[in-house]
């Protein structure tokens, strides 16, 4: 069983700046691809981006492209994402997600196996 937790998400006016953490329980985080995804009232839950186990592939929706970079730390557990020039449409619940198989980082919600309670990201205009 892996379990993620979400952090720093928060009120933020537009063309700031956030970074979330997303922690990952297990030994094995170095096999995870990781995704991250979004969820605004009365939408479906989207891509955002996706980073695989090796790290060697990294995709981002056209959305945030430019905008939003993922990254990860092996020795911390952890999937990051800095999000830069923040506009009010990216308010949503973020939520991150694993596919703990050498995951390869997909756009396609249904490959993960585990997600995160979600952390709550509000811009301001």
């Amino acid at each position: 069983q892996v379990q993620l937790v979400e952090s720093g998400g928060g009120l933020v006016q537009a063309g700031g700046s956030l970074r979330l953490s997303c922690a990952a329980s297990g030994r094995t985080f170095s096999r995870y691809g990781m995704g991250w995804f979004r969820q605004a009232p009365g939408k479906e839950r989207e891509f955002v981006a996706a980073i695989s186990w090796s790290g060697g592939s990294i995709l981002y929706a056209d959305s945030v492209k430019g905008r939003f970079t993922i990254s990860r730390d092996n020795a911390k557990n952890t999937v990051y994402l800095q999000m830069n020039s923040l506009k009010p449409e990216d308010t949503a619940v973020y939520y991150c997600a694993a596919d703990p198989n050498y995951g390869l980082g997909y756009r396609d919600l249904y490959k993960y196996d585990y997600w995160g309670q979600g952390t709550q990201v509000t811009v301001s205009s």
